[in-house]
């Protein structure tokens, strides 16, 4: 068996957190047949939000960006929790989906999300970890986050 929970502390020098609980009424993640589905994760860490606001305006690029794969982070830990911690049991990622909340003048949504599919990449590696993706912008997203990301996985 493979942990991810070993190679993310191997990658990242830091412990991978335990999943967030729902925020609402849904599931963090749903599991049918060989489809993983991680719900939206916000940039969370212990149970509080890290970034508020909007990107450009109130939160920098760098701190977008870092939320991003804080989001990523624990869409990591979710993905873990499904899988029992072993990656044997994953074939990769499908798809990415990655919503910034900004000005309607923002145009640099893709750069934003670049932070959760680099680092998705670099914990995974470039075979398990490579995936389609979008790069949405939004007025705004639940409770003020600035960024917000989804993702679906294959299993066996």
């Amino acid at each position: 068996m493979t942990s991810l929970r070993q190679k993310y502390k191997n990658i990242t020098g830091e412990t991978l957190p335990d999943a967030p609980a729902a925020l609402a009424a849904y599931v963090p993640y749903r599991h049918l047949g060989n489809q993983l589905v991680v719900s939206g994760q916000l940039p969370l860490r212990d149970g509080a939000l890290v970034y508020t606001g909007l990107v450009e305006q109130d939160v920098s690029m760098d701190d977008a960006i870092a939320a991003a794969k804080l989001c990523t982070t624990n869409i990591l830990s979710q993905l873990c929790k499904a899988i029992d911690d072993d990656l044997t049991r994953l074939q990769g990622c499908l798809v990415v989906r990655g919503f910034v909340a900004a000005p309607s003048h923002f145009t640099k949504h893709p750069l934003i999300i670049n932070g959760a599919s680099e680092f998705l990449s670099e914990i995974l590696g470039p075979e398990l970890g490579a995936h389609a993706r979008a790069a949405v912008g939004m007025a705004s997203l639940p409770l003020g986050a600035p960024v917000e990301v989804e993702a679906t996985f294959i299993t066996l």
